[in-house]
């Protein structure tokens, strides 16, 4: 139904709509998208930081982290690892001069599979925060939700007070494991499901609410509310507008600058579509999973199989590309070269 240029100029946009349902997070490294769209809270991942350390506007950022890198020595690695941790925390503390909420920063991915090893660089990034003044309640430690990422979790939930957003999450199997371990928020993405149904299968478009990402975070929501668990849903990886107001209601959306300009917008009107209400009388069973349990359940789902280990090596991938842009500014001017 067409909306009269009148009402349009009345109708609150397709934004403003939906954050009176949903807390919208923005997923830019990028501050000027933060300033534009006023999300509460903001996620980053090296692929986004990668992106945001190349821009002009951000150089002095990688300089301080060069400096620091520089300041700790150590070895060549243990210099550039430094310098790589700072630039992540640099821009995490800049993301939180312009929201009133949280950010998320992420452990390095080639440590999915290494539950001390995130443990170790999760506590790591809270002390660099720390020495900068910043609080661990503003901070959300991202750990990809392998088994092992999603036990450092739970260890570092319940041990050290430290919150964590669980990402790359694509099987009901991981969903589950995380709220029975007790982690602040999951992020089950959306877009990265629907391509690899539309790569796989032979239906190539979907509409929003038979779109197989927007029905998997329904069915996680869902989950999650009928059987009271604490931890927060935030939808992730959209590539549509349809896909996000499909999930308007959810705990949380995070939604990148160009998703979030289309919103701005649009003047179509909102309703919820997820509802604790809603939930709590569908018929999901309860279950439990073990280690066994949970390895055999998420790997009966190919595609999150499949996203998931291609999700890790994509962001290894970009951590290795940042190293080298830094490891190219701290030493190649050394010495001559």
């Amino acid at each position: 139904m067409s909306v009269s240029p009148v009402k349009r100029q009345k109708m609150e946009s397709a934004l403003d709509q939906l954050k009176h349902h949903t807390t919208v997070v923005a997923d830019t490294g990028d501050f000027n998208a933060i300033d534009e769209y006023k999300p509460l809270d903001a996620t980053t991942n090296p692929s986004l930081i990668l992106a945001a350390a190349q821009m002009l506007a951000y150089q002095n950022l990688v300089d301080d982290a060069v400096a620091y890198g520089k300041k700790l020595g150590g070895s060549e690695e243990e210099q550039i690892k430094n310098a790589s941790d700072k630039l992540f925390v640099l821009f995490g503390a800049e993301i939180l001069k312009r929201i009133p909420g949280r950010v998320s920063t992420e452990v390095d991915a080639r440590l999915s599979f290494d539950k001390e090893g995130m443990i170790l660089r999760a506590r790591r990034l809270i002390d660099l925060y720390k020495e900068i003044g910043v609080g661990k309640d503003r901070i959300l430690i991202k750990l990809s939700s392998t088994w092992e990422g999603i036990q450092a979790g739970r260890v570092l939930e319940a041990e050290y007070g430290i919150h964590c957003n669980m990402t790359l999450l694509f099987s009901f199997a991981q969903a589950v494991a995380c709220a029975e371990a007790g982690v602040t928020l999951i992020s089950p993405f959306v877009g990265r499901i629907l391509d690899w149904y539309v790569a796989n299968g032979d239906k190539k478009t979907y509409e929003p609410s038979e779109d197989p990402g927007v029905k998997s975070v329904t069915k996680i929501y869902n989950y999650y509310k009928k059987f009271g668990y604490k931890t927060i849903v935030m939808g992730a990886s959209f590539r549509n507008t349809g896909q996000i107001k499909a999930l308007t209601g959810c705990d949380y959306l995070t939604i990148s600058p160009k998703l979030l300009a289309e919103l701005s917008k649009e003047h179509v009107k909102l309703t919820p579509t997820l509802s604790v209400k809603e939930a709590q009388a569908c018929n999901l069973e309860k279950i439990h999973l073990d280690e066994k349990a949970f390895r055999w359940h998420h790997n009966e789902d190919q595609m999150a199989v499949e996203k998931l280990s291609d999700g890790i090596r994509r962001f290894a991938a970009d951590a290795v590309k940042l190293e080298r842009m830094l490891k190219e500014r701290m030493f190649s001017t050394e010495n001559g070269k």
